[in-house]
């Protein structure tokens, strides 16, 4: 049987090289299921990825799917596979170095994968992976925030931003966010203290903070990485391969799925703590102009795959 997804084969065309073509539906490996996919998110540096061109053992995988948020429905169980059943909602992250969400069937290691509830729809759900685990695993796991520490969050109005600085104040923690001049209401919205915006204000000024929790990287890394205190942290958020270390302070990561994580971020979104930061929503057919818009969104683009 064939599906319906969008590809990419050429590295250097970035998000123009994308189409949309006929691939053939996967199959589930052992300990893997095959999920229908109703949403999926993209972020645009996976272009740049070796994972999106490679396989584990450096092999040329194209033409692959990108994409790697999702949600949907279980269809198919593989061998050995356990902890999640055909007919199930679920949401989670595929594998960066296998073929993505961007289409109508994913096959993918279940252990990526979290029950979705019910009552959040799959458009929220799949905007949560990559923004929620990121947020959670950059403030907690390698930044063990507490309450009363200060947070510079870079990026408040976007996707992962807005999530930082949401956990962060449910944390207990003074959250400074930063962006464009028009993202400042956003930022306060989601939660920010106060709001630095880079093309106007001093990023100086801030003082000192806790923990800086980067998503820019350059010169506004190093800038914010002074303001540090003695023992804070520099959380940055990379892709897989493409370490960036600073001066011993900066904690390196890239987020990984994990279900527990997935219904800790979930249950919040149900219960009112957590806003997903959704800027636009389009169909599979339309994803490829959605990527290469020329109008700046604020939040995650969705592609809904099943209207």
């Amino acid at each position: 049987m064939g599906m319906k997804a969008i590809i990419v084969k050429d590295q250097a065309a970035g998000t123009t090289g994308m189409k949309l073509a006929e691939r053939p539906e996967p199959q589930a490996a052992i300990n893997d299921v095959v999920v229908q996919v109703h949403a999926a998110g993209f972020v645009n540096t996976e272009l740049g990825w070796p994972s999106t061109w490679a396989d584990r053992r450096d092999q040329d995988r194209t033409p692959s799917i990108p994409g790697h948020e999702l949600a949907g429905v279980v269809t198919a169980l593989g061998y050995g596979t356990t902890g999640l059943s055909v007919g199930q909602r679920v949401f989670g992250l595929a594998d960066w170095h296998r073929d993505g969400t961007l289409a109508e069937y994913v096959a993918m290691e279940a252990r990526n994968l979290a029950p979705l509830p019910g009552d959040v729809d799959f458009t929220v759900g799949a905007s949560l992976p990559i923004s929620g685990l990121t947020a959670w695993q950059g403030l907690l796991l390698h930044g063990r925030l507490q309450a009363g520490q200060s947070v510079l969050a870079h990026g408040a109005g976007g996707a992962v931003g807005s999530m930082v600085t949401q956990l962060a104040r449910e944390v207990g923690a003074y959250v400074i966010g930063t962006g464009r001049a028009a993202d400042r209401q956003k930022a306060l919205d989601f939660g920010a203290n106060e709001f630095i915006d880079l093309d106007n204000d001093a990023l100086e000024d801030v003082g000192s903070v806790d923990l800086v929790f980067d998503v820019i990287g350059g010169d506004i890394q190093k800038r914010s990485a002074a303001l540090i205190h003695v023992g804070g942290t520099l959380v940055t958020i990379v892709g897989p391969a493409e370490a960036r270390p600073v001066d011993g302070l900066a904690v390196d990561f890239v987020v990984e799925s994990d279900r527990a994580q997935l219904s800790e971020i979930v249950q919040r979104v149900r219960d009112g703590r957590l806003r997903t930061n959704i800027g636009a929503v389009a169909s599979l057919d339309d994803a490829v102009a959605a990527f290469n818009s020329t109008t700046r969104r604020a939040g995650k683009t969705i592609i809904r795959v099943r209207p």
